[in-house]
């Protein structure tokens, strides 16, 4: 399913993450950490992969279109499970 969302907010539930949760997303989707990070903005495509986002100008960082939410989900999942 797609989403729009904001640089920054993608950013912001990165950030938001404990402690591993980079690492226990990628063994969950078989996907190295640097896929992961580039999910959430990153651009290490020498040791990660592209993801399905797409980035526009505009405020609040710019606009991001995001193909498939599973890892956006799961680590909205993760950040709700600390706050338990």
């Amino acid at each position: 399913m797609e989403k729009k969302i904001t640089f920054n907010e993608l950013r912001k539930i990165k950030d938001s993450l404990p402690d591993g949760s980079i690492r226990k997303i990628a063994e969950e989707f078989s996907v190295t950490e640097e896929t992961v990070r580039n999910y959430f903005g990153g651009a290490n495509y020498i040791d990660g992969k592209s993801v399905g986002i797409h980035m526009e100008p505009g405020p609040n960082g710019g606009i991001v279109l995001l193909d498939d939410t599973a890892i956006l989900d799961r680590a909205k999942e993760l950040i709700g499970a600390e706050a338990v």
